[in-house]
């Protein structure tokens, strides 16, 4: 998956677990653990609330990059 994140980073420096972010930012602590390990990719406007919550820039949290196809590399 192209989408990286380092919410649980962010989050421990907080020092709030899943269920409390999931609360500050209106979501379930199911979804932020599916964030964390990669498994869901939030909307845009989740990621922001959730770099509004961490106080940093969502590209601070969140990494996008791009997926090489096989051909591309030759």
């Amino acid at each position: 998956m192209p989408l990286l994140n380092r919410l649980k980073e962010y989050r421990s420096r907080l020092g709030v677990n899943q269920t409390e972010m999931g609360k500050l930012a209106g979501v379930s602590r199911q979804t932020i653990s599916q964030i964390e390990r990669g498994d869901y990719s939030p909307s845009v406007t989740l990621a922001l609330k959730l770099a509004k919550i961490c106080e940093v820039n969502v590209e601070d949290i969140f990494i996008y990059e791009e997926e090489i196809n096989d051909e591309e590399e030759k």
